[in-house]
This record gives structure tokens, sequence and C-alpha cells, in this order.
């Protein structure tokens, strides 16, 4: 096999001891675990290997954990947990550059965890509230952008400054691709709105990251399914990454979860986003 495509992780492992991993498109596909993923995870531990799970989740790691415990993928398989939930947590504790304390949430009912024991309170409206909190889409049913466009527009003519929770784009929930908080921070920008971001690729998660791992970050590496995120995060914090390309990225490239792409193919992918891994991973399987 060409050695910049891996079919599991035996062959590289021993050279790195920190590994920094994607969740939703690494370890699991929001529903479960991939095959081989927990069983990777925990061989990985038993050779001493630090790992540390990177997630742009909107929710604090507490939360996050407990997810994942339900799915199989409990605290053996990893040292630490480092979510873009408790990225902005940590802001809204100290209320850095924020202001004020009425906060309207665009998210799920499952992400307003992340106000709990806080002093905010939640505004109904644009014109009731200091800034958006933005955690991805309110619910299913309202799965197109088009329908949060009214509310970001209302939020923009009242000069809101947003948090975007969630970098990304689009995740796949199971092999559906469904809309993230990244896009609809995006929308809002090109209204001329402001967004701050926490989460990956920015440099603030790869700090935690090392702070955690306390390693030379030539003995780290990164895996993940998004060139946007996980790689361009990655080669900005300075160390190795590997994508899974049957990730987000699959149904671009025609791919069921744990194949590898032709070549040719991936190359137009990485030339036209200005971005090259150090390598592609089939899948996290040892």
């Amino acid at each position: 096999m060409d050695p910049f495509f891996h079919a599991g992780l035996k062959d590289i492992a021993g050279r790195y001891d920190g590994f920094i991993l994607d969740l939703w498109g690494v370890v699991h596909d929001g529903q479960a675990p991939y095959p081989g993923a927990v069983a990777t995870l925990r061989r990985l531990r038993e050779l001493g290997k630090r790992v540390l799970l990177l997630s742009n989740a909107p929710r604090p790691s507490g939360i996050v954990s407990s997810f994942l415990a339900d799915m199989g993928v409990d605290e053996r398989c990893y040292d630490f947990l480092v979510t873009s939930g408790d990225l902005v947590r940590a802001v809204l504790e100290s209320g850095d550059g924020l202001p004020g304390r009425r906060c309207l949430m665009i998210g799920s009912d499952r992400d307003h965890g992340l106000l709990d024991g806080l002093d905010y309170t939640l505004a109904a409206s644009p014109d009731a509230a200091d800034f958006v909190l933005c955690c991805g889409l309110r619910d299913d049913e309202i799965a197109k952008l088009d329908g949060y466009l009214p509310l970001l527009r209302a939020a923009q003519a009242c000069a809101l400054p947003m948090i975007c929770a969630k970098p990304d784009l689009t995740v796949m929930r199971g092999r559906r691709l469904v809309l993230c908080a990244g896009t609809l921070a995006a929308a809002f920008e090109e209204m001329g709105g402001r967004v701050r971001y926490y989460g990956k690729p920015h440099a603030a998660a790869y700090e935690a990251c090392f702070k955690r791992l306390d390693l030379p970050q030539g003995r780290v590496l990164a895996i993940g399914d998004s060139l946007r995120t996980d790689v361009a995060g990655a080669i900005a914090a300075g160390i190795a990454v590997l994508l899974i390309p049957g990730g987000i990225h699959a149904e671009e490239w025609g791919l069921m979860p744990g194949e590898l792409p032709q070549a040719a193919a991936i190359e137009v992918a990485f030339a036209a986003a200005g971005l090259r891994p150090s390598g592609v991973l089939a899948g996290l399987r040892w």
C-alpha cells in the first residue's frame, strides 16, 4: 500500500505518544461507534499512549462523556475529553468580552446545559438579547438554512454579536448530512454579523489539548474526518494529522465508512482546499 494511505494504526502508532482524535466521523457516526474504534482506543491506552478526544460538540465534556458511555465508548478508551462546549463555558463563566447577560440561544434543548448554574437569561427574541449563542439546529424539523435566515437577519439588525459553539458546517448522522452551527454563523457573517468561534480549527482548542497531553508536538498525531476543521486545525497547530475520508467527505468522494478513495480524486480535493494531511487512514482500527 502507498505509505500515504493506512489501513489501520498498527504500523504508525509507535511514532507518537499522544493522539488527538475527533469524535463524530472518527470514533462514532452519531448513533454507534465505528467497527474497531473502541478496541483501537483501548489498544492505544494499553500501549501507554495518551488519548485525547477533541470534539466540536457544543456541550460540556461531562455531558458528552455520558453520551459516549451510553454507546460503549467509556473512560477506558481515553485519558482526556475536550469539547468546544468546554471552551464556550469558560467564556460564559468569565463573561469575557460579552456585552450582557441576556442570551438568545439557537440550538436544541440538549444544548441548554451550557448555561446550567450560570447567571444568564434566555431571551425570546433578538430585541430582548445582548448576544447570540449559536449551538446548531433548534430541532431536526428545521433542517435547512432558509428556516433560520429571518432570525439571523433580526439578530444582525440588532447588532448582536454571536458566539458559535460548533464551527462545523455539517456533520454525519448515520448516513445523513446535517447542518451545524458553523453554517448558521457563516450566513450571519455574510450579513455583516460579528462571530467568535470556539473549537476546531481555532488555536485555543489545540492549546487546551497540548496543556493536557504535556508532550512535544512532534510526538502528537491528530486524526479527523474534516479537511476544514480537523486537518486545517492540526496543520496550523504544527502537528501531524491523518484524514479519515469515510466521514464527512464520504458522499463527496463516493465512499462507505472504512473505504479509501482513489489517490487522484483525493489529491484534487487537497489542492482545492489548499490543505494536505500527513496521510489518509481508512478508519479508526488497529
